[in-house]
């Protein structure tokens, strides 16, 4: 998952603090600063990255060998950062290493930092010119996070992209509250997964009596034509709609989607799922529009309530997928077309939208494994 920090710019704690209110209100909820440690954390729960001992996490090579004006040893190994980001490490310590990339020498001292820390914030003049490529190649199997330091969106988008995976984050330097905004959405932009929905046919419609039902209430507003995808199928989930539109029976609730029985799958971040019963206050689910783009969530509450239920079964090309749905004009499935349909008005022969995974799932992950769902 790609994330973003902040470097504050400006010497003083008013001068800092809009910038760190603004990132903490884009989402960005760690902050690069070596003086100001307890006034950050008056602001909200922020992670916070300082060469001070009580540090989130503790950074190395600021004003020191890795900001490039201070001498390096013949033998990198022998350098002042490295010891000490080891001497941290053996202490359980999590550690980012500062390098600023202004010889070939500290690019050397780069990779050797990445197979130490946790971190390695890499900054340069020019991402253009600096072989960010070089260093992103020879640490992808290490199980160092690379963070880019950026100044504004296009450095960041470059960063981000390089070698199609890119660095793993972002080190914002920004020199307008414009460009922490702009970035913000440039990451979850990146972080949106999209999901290749196809139109199946249903094939069976009937009532099955009554069971215990979920309404997931998130902490988002859905549009028109957004929903989730849930399933009593691992392997092939239905795009239920939220309840955004109007209703003759009940007002609009565009931030709900009555999901479906509890042991129904609802498809969270990563390609994972989970069971609608275990979902709870704080947890993450996808939100999901008629093209497959795909959002993240936070569950505000779950109402499990006992109602009558009703049993969908869809075809896609030789493949069989059913769930269960509460039995009510207001819960909803999105047809071919792109628009909601009532399952009260479905009929077979109708398309609705699914996803097909050809995996199977283990504790919610997509695994390449044989599994018979009927």
């Amino acid at each position: 998952m790609k994330f973003a920090w902040i470097m504050p710019p400006g010497k003083t704690w008013d001068e800092k603090k809009d910038f760190i209110t603004t990132a903490l209100e884009s989402g960005i909820d760690h902050v690069l600063d070596p003086v100001d440690l307890e006034n950050i954390r008056k602001l909200g729960n922020i992670t916070v990255i300082s060469d001070q001992e009580e540090a989130d996490i503790i950074l190395v090579g600021k004003n020191g060998e890795g900001d490039g004006t201070f001498h390096l040893p013949s033998d990198l190994s022998e350098s002042k950062d490295m010891a000490t980001a080891s001497s941290f490490k053996r202490k359980g310590k999590t550690v980012a290493a500062y390098v600023e990339i202004s010889s070939k020498k500290h690019e050397e001292l780069a990779r050797q930092l990445g197979r130490v820390v946790d971190y390695l914030i890499l900054v340069g003049k020019d991402w253009t010119i600096i072989p960010l490529e070089n260093i992103i190649a020879d640490l992808q199997k290490e199980e160092v996070k690379l963070v880019a330091a950026v100044s504004d969106y296009d450095e960041a988008k470059l960063a981000l992209e390089t070698l199609e995976h890119g660095t793993d984050g972002i080190l914002i330097q920004p020199h307008d509250f414009s460009e922490i905004k702009k970035i913000a959405s440039l990451i979850e932009k990146i972080e949106s997964e999209k999901y290749d929905l196809k139109a199946a046919t249903i094939t069976r419609i009937e009532p099955v009596g009554s069971g215990d039902r979920v309404c997931v209430d998130t902490c988002s507003m859905m549009n028109i034509g957004e929903g989730m995808l849930i399933g009593s199928y691992s392997t092939g989930l239905f795009l239920v709609h939220s309840e955004s539109l109007e209703s003759e029976y009940v007002a609009s609730r565009p931030f709900r989607v009555n999901a479906g029985p509890v042991q129904a799958y609802v498809m969270t971040p990563g390609n994972k799922t989970k069971y609608l019963s275990e979902l709870e206050t704080g947890d993450e689910v996808l939100t999901v529009d008629d093209k497959g783009k795909s959002k993240v969530a936070i569950v505000g509450r779950v109402k499990i309530e006992k109602r009558p239920l009703m049993l969908l079964e869809a075809e896609y090309e030789g493949i069989t997928v059913k769930t269960l749905l509460q039995n009510a004009e207001t819960i909803r499935l999105i047809n071919d077309k792109g628009e909601a349909v009532s399952v009260s008005d479905l009929k077979e022969g109708d398309n609705v939208l699914i996803y097909l995974d050809k995996g199977a799932r283990h504790f919610g992950m997509s695994i390449e494994e044989t599994i018979i769902e009927k």
